[in-house]
């Protein structure tokens, strides 16, 4: 396929999923970086391919560990799209600072064009969550500035948007005077994110690849925007994989949350799943030695599930 040629979104062999529509509201999630280990491959391309098998077989993990969070309250849209592999992230990050010139082109117009063919022949009026995770929080925060801008009509029946795993700065919502980051658990029409990290990140002031100067986080257990503790017990259960089977389960990891206004982080004594020494160093290299991004949905599961049911029942009560 030419790069430069946008993908044919009416084929449904381009997403992973296009759900039967049970429910009064949508979700259009933008998966996470899935194309990791590959890209560090001796002439390995900056972009994934559409039958990438690393991430084709990322993007199944994802659904079930992140965006099936959404799949009680909402209708999970999923667009495959050819996305920036995490070296080439990498390097654009240490040019510029900032990750998003690597998201910028191909990955976004894929999207751009996925959300087109969505909004013209799928969605049928409904309200949505636009959700994702690390890359694509990244697109769906360009996305919120840019083509929702433009779109206005779109952009009212917008529930809340779930940009997990990536940086919402001071500047960013300054430049943006449209969007509002959420103040609580129920409020709609608003930014809903985190990054999470261990306490030696924190401590150590540790290179965090989706942790830009004065980003904003909202606690996942309380909802509070300030450094109030939320207890483990307030976790409602993380998806954890069971040492034996490697299935995932719901189950208690120790998964507490406090944000850090610091460095606009929350910071989790949870415990860490143990992966194999190639991918644990590349994502200590990305993410801090304590870096927990790969657990910003699976630690707090239960509560992102609840917490979606709870906007969606508060925007349609407004109806």
């Amino acid at each position: 396929m030419d790069n430069n040629i946008p993908i044919d979104y009416s084929k449904k062999a381009n997403w992973y999923q296009i759900p039967q529509i049970t429910k009064k509201v949508d979700t259009f999630y933008i998966y996470a970086t899935e194309y990791i280990m590959g890209s560090f491959e001796e002439g390995a391309p900056d972009y994934a391919t559409l039958d990438n098998a690393e991430m084709l077989e990322g993007v199944k993990v994802e659904y079930r560990d992140h965006a099936s969070a959404f799949a009680e309250a909402t209708n999970v849209f999923l667009p495959y799209y050819r996305q920036s592999g995490l070296k080439f992230a990498g390097k654009v990050f240490e040019k510029t600072g900032n990750a998003d010139g690597a998201f910028i082109g191909m990955p976004l117009n894929d999207i751009i064009a996925a959300l087109d063919y969505y909004f013209a022949h799928c969605n049928g009026g409904r309200p949505f969550i636009l959700a994702g995770h690390s890359q694509g929080s990244a697109m769906a925060l360009l996305l919120l500035k840019t083509y929702f801008k433009d779109h206005p009509e779109y952009y009212a029946r917008m529930v809340a948007a779930y940009t997990i795993g990536y940086s919402v700065t001071d500047e960013y919502l300054a430049a943006n005077p449209h969007l509002k980051f959420a103040t609580g658990e129920c409020d709609t029409g608003v930014i809903v994110a985190w990054n999470t990290e261990g306490p030696r990140n924190v401590e150590t002031n540790a290179h965090n690849l989706v942790v830009l100067p004065k980003t904003r986080s909202i606690n996942p257990l309380n909802w509070k925007l300030d450094e109030t503790y939320a207890p483990a017990s307030l976790n409602l259960g993380s998806v954890m994989l069971d040492e034996v089977t490697g299935e995932p389960e719901i189950g208690d990891v120790g998964a507490d949350a406090q944000i850090n206004l610091a460095r606009g982080v929350v910071v989790t004594n949870a415990k860490v799943p143990p992966v194999p020494e190639d991918v644990a160093k590349a994502s200590a290299a990305f993410f801090g030695a304590d870096g927990r991004h790969a657990y910003d949905y699976m630690y707090y599961f239960n509560n992102i599930k609840e917490n979606a049911n709870k906007r969606v029942a508060a925007y349609l009560s407004k109806q």
